[in-house]
This record gives structure tokens, sequence and C-alpha cells, in this order.
């Protein structure tokens, strides 16, 4: 099951409480205090990794709890430090916080092994040894321990790949990824085949790879709820190059120059509500740089088609192919002209700043 989006509640583990107690032995004056600190509560991180490609492991288990710390003791025991959790979740996951006010964001995993602090444990209390003074040597105190953060966060998964592919229901898209990588997505001869975002790894050569996203194609009125709606389109945000495909065949009835113009404005129109990616993956999916492929040069019974959709995709400046997905044809040359894209997208990952690995305290 692909579940990309599920609320959970964290709450830290709260700090234990600090001990009062005095030494009391033969033939000992005077022993004095010797109360122990309570431990720290544990403290609830999320771990990003790349053995997981869903948060379905979310969806039911919605609240984790971290282990309380321990209690102190006497003769100077502090109480044993309350247990860690981590929760582990997919590579490309987004948090925001929910409070009072609405979302805030908080984070984005990214890289394996990244860790994000969500809730911080609570401090043990000090027992009563830590009060005594010259005047106050057999001091009657000691603190409970600090409740550990508690809060509410949204995860939401956004799949990180290099090439996403768009383009209206049937356009070719599973056909190409099947072409390029190694990826099997269902193939039919019938719209939303694809309900699921699919990815695949191109390689093209030893030193050269890339990942393509393949969504859910769009309709006319995907803004609004028609077919899948933009649902998966967030799955493609964190690309370096977008790759449309039109039908240029005539199976279709339809116009290759209107579904290009249909899914360009459905690109705008959920860009105008996206959020900035917090990784700093720059331009929203109006704006990202695309590459227009006219697919199923195989069937093409009309050449004006392709001649009409070429003039049209090349009075707007983008870059524009022909190719046939499922009989291999120019396919290359289409990935070649991806590269350059991917290189210049990972070095300016490079250069980016460090995410935090911690939210900001709860109170602040």
């Amino acid at each position: 099951m692909f579940v990309d989006d599920v609320d959970i509640e964290v709450a830290a583990g709260d700090g234990g409480r600090g001990c009062m107690s005095f030494r009391r032995e033969k033939f000992v004056p005077r022993g004095g205090p010797n109360g122990g600190d309570g431990g720290d509560g544990g403290s609830v991180w999320l771990v990003a990794t790349a053995h997981l490609n869903t948060l379905v492991n979310y969806r039911f288990a919605r609240e984790h709890r971290a282990e309380r710390g321990g209690h102190g003791q006497g003769s100077n025991k502090t109480g044993r430090k309350g247990r860690d959790l981590a929760l582990k979740v997919p590579l490309g996951t987004v948090v925001h916080a929910i409070g009072p006010e609405g979302e805030a964001p908080a984070g984005d995993l990214v890289a394996e092994g990244q860790r994000l602090l969500v809730a911080r444990g609570g401090k043990g209390g000090w027992g009563n040894a830590r009060f005594a003074t010259a005047t106050n040597r057999a001091p009657r105190r000691a603190e409970p321990g600090l409740p550990g953060e508690r809060r509410r966060l949204r995860l939401t998964l956004k799949l990180i790949a290099d090439v996403g592919l768009v383009g209206f229901p049937n356009a070719g898209k599973s056909t190409f990824i099947a072409r390029v990588s190694a990826a099997r997505p269902k193939i039919a001869d019938y719209p939303f085949t694809t309900l699921t975002p699919n990815l695949g790894v191109v390689s093209l050569d030893e030193d050269r790879s890339f990942v393509v996203a393949d969504v859910p194609g769009l309709i006319e009125g995907a803004h609004t709820g028609h077919g899948l709606g933009h649902t998966f389109l967030r799955h493609i945000e964190r690309t370096a190059v977008l790759v449309h495909l039109v039908d240029v065949s005539s199976s279709t009835a339809r116009e290759p120059v209107d579904d290009f113009t249909i899914i360009e404005r459905e690109l705008s129109l959920f860009a105008q509500g996206d959020e900035q990616d917090l990784a700093g993956a720059g331009a929203t999916l109006a704006d990202k740089p695309r590459l227009v492929v006219a697919n199923k040069i195989d069937a093409l019974d009309d050449p004006a088609r392709l001649s009409r959709l070429e003039a049209h995709v090349r009075s707007r400046g983008l870059p524009f192919f022909a190719i046939s997905a499922a009989t291999g044809d120019n396919v290359r040359t289409v990935l070649e002209a991806l590269w350059p894209y991917v290189e210049n997208a990972r070095a300016a990952r490079l250069a980016a700043p460090a995410a935090p690995d911690a939210l900001p305290p709860a109170s602040a």
C-alpha cells in the first residue's frame, strides 16, 4: 500500500524524580544527604532510510512515545536515562509541526541516515544532595522531573528523483520508464493504468545514472480534483527537469497542441498553491526546465500533427524531441539531453547549506 501523507503524535519521555535520602550508617556521624538525580527522559528522532518507500507504517500507529527517565535513588545513585525512540521514515519525508496556529515547516529528510530531533526528553529532577550547602547541610528538598515535549506532526512524502515525467494518461510515460530502466509499471491501453508513482534508475554508462519518476497522468481540471487530481504531483517537485510526454498518434482523437497546453496550465495551477521546498530545490513545477517529447511516432498517421506541436513548442523556446518509447527510437538522445540538467542540480544541492537536525524547543 502506498501511503504518502500521515499525521502522528510523538511524546518524549518525562524526566525521573530526584531522590530525597540521607546517609545513615553506623559509626558515620552526620552522613548528610545522598539523594541522586532523576534520569533524563528519552527523545524522539526521525531517521531517514532508503529501505522504506512509503509511510504505511504510520497509517494506523499514530502515537509514539519514548521511555521516561528512572527515578533517583539513595547513595547518590542517578536514575537511568530513558531510551531514545528512532522512527524510520523514507527518504524525501517532509515534516510539519502542527500547532494551535496551524502548520509550520519543521524539516526535510533527504539523505540516508539523516536524523531530526522532533521531541526532547525531559530533564531529570535534582536529588537533595544537590542542595547541600555550608548553611543547609540537611536539605529536605528534591525536584520532580520535567515533562518531555509532545508534538503533533504531519509527515508528507515527496519522492526523490532527478527527472519527472508528466503528461496525459496513456501518453506513454510508463512505457518510457520501462524502456529506459528496470522499472516494470503496469502498461495497458486504457487511462489511469498508473495509480501510484513509479521510480526507475537510468544508467547512461558506468559513471552516469539518474532516477526517473513517473506519476499518474493529468487531465483537464485536475486542479479541481478531476481524474486523480494533483495528488501525486508533489512527488516530482524535487526533480531537476521535467519530461512532458505528448501523444502525437491519432488514437486519442485529440490535438497534441491542445494536450500540451492543458498540461502546462495544470502545472501552473498546481504551482500557485505550492510551498517552497524545504531542501532548497528551488523552482516550482511551472518554472522547472522541461523537455517536450512527442511520443508514439511509430503510430503517427498524420505528420502534420507532429509538425504543429513542434512549431508550437519551439515558439516557446522549449527543447523538442520526437521518439517512440515502444520501439526505442531516439530515446537515447533524450536521455543524453537530460544529463546536464541532472548534473547541474546535483552540484547545486552539494553547495546548499546543511539542514537543521532538530526542531526548536516547543516553548520557543
